[in-house]
């Protein structure tokens, strides 16, 4: 970045009353810190070179960004990831001072997770990531905190852990939702239930297994759990799991995804000959689980907004850089055939 405050003497000052803003929004702007709004930082740096203040188009941060976060999410067949992923990759357009870098690894191998982590932590202004709650994992985030590195969890958050901030839904409340769901559309009367899971060392899929227990605890005692089955978030093993569950247990009425895996669900509902006739709730709306909704295989689908969640972790992180407090928790919203968004 060239700067020319002495070129015709112009002055920071004078940038800030052309363009009707702080000297500070200017600074912010011309050495692409993040805190400001896209049509302010076009405006101050359109003046800023209108007045010679800086040389060339760099004035918002986009060829040298100030700060540079990495997210680390498991790779695998889980679409919700690879939008997440899409979405984290392509950034912030309100903040073009932000670089974001995005990383697929093993999810499900702590040891694997926790070097990985701790490497990338190495070079990263602040990391997000999306994790199982392993011992290995915790130590490397409290190394990355106390060195100076912010971190944020994703999707599922860790405990006990001195992690910035958790940025995701209420999993617990969405199981809560799911088991709702689940036993106003079965109706009065005794029914068999099973569960699929990624992975219980993710705390999300244990929280949202214990919020629809205790829903229908509350609420559909007459409901039982029969099985628990994991699938690693992975579409084979989720189909491998679901046909077992609708052969081992014949009376079965319903099945809570709690995790990802739905093609692998409707694959073995649809072979069965049961979709329709098998109750089946989800997670996350994607162009497949969209489809099974319209066809009648699933039946719900509990929505958390890939887009929205990647905006509200860079910008806690961003907030962080700058001295803000974090964002608002991420919404939740049930999707079925009937209120399917449009776009």
């Amino acid at each position: 970045m060239s700067m020319s405050a002495g070129k015709g003497k112009i002055t920071i000052r004078d940038v800030a009353a052309e363009a009707g803003v702080s000297t500070a929004t200017v600074d912010r702007v011309v050495n692409g810190r993040a805190g400001v709004k896209a049509r302010t930082q076009k405006r101050v740096s359109e003046v800023a070179r209108r007045l010679g203040y800086i040389d060339g188009p760099q004035a918002a941060g986009a060829q040298d960004p100030r700060n540079t976060f990495d997210f680390v999410l498991p790779a695998g067949t889980n679409t919700f990831m690879e939008l997440l992923a899409q979405a984290l990759a392509s950034g912030d357009p309100a903040m073009p001072g932000i670089g974001t870098r995005v990383h697929r690894i093993e999810g499900f191998r702590p040891d694997v997770l926790a070097r990985e982590l701790a490497e990338i932590g190495r070079r990263s202004d602040g990391v997000g990531v999306v994790a199982i709650d392993h011992p290995f994992v915790r130590e490397t985030i409290r190394d990355l905190s106390s060195s100076g590195v912010p971190v944020v969890t994703l999707v599922s958050d860790i405990a006990a852990v001195d992690r910035l901030a958790y940025v995701g839904i209420d999993n617990r409340a969405a199981g809560r939702l799911a088991g709702f769901l689940m036993g106003r559309f079965l109706g009065p009367g005794k029914a068999q239930v099973g569960l699929l899971a990624g992975s219980l060392q993710y705390r999300g899929h244990q929280e949202r297994e214990m919020g629809f227990r205790h829903a229908l605890a509350e609420e559909f005692a007459e409901l039982e759990v029969v099985a628990v089955r994991e699938d690693q978030d992975d579409t084979e093993h989720a189909y491998r799991e679901s046909g077992a569950l609708l052969r081992d247990y014949p009376a079965l009425r319903g099945i809570y995804n709690v995790g990802a895996g739905n093609r692998g669900l409707a694959r073995a509902l649809e072979e069965s000959r049961r979709a329709g006739e098998v109750v089946a709730i989800g997670h996350e709306l994607t162009p497949f689980t969209r489809r099974f909704l319209v066809a009648g295989v699933l039946d719900a689908i509990i929505d958390q907004n890939p887009q929205a969640e990647a905006l509200a972790a860079i910008r806690t992180l961003a907030h962080r850089a700058a001295g803000l407090p974090p964002g608002r928790p991420v919404p939740f919203i049930p999707y079925f055939r009937e209120n399917l968004p449009q776009d």
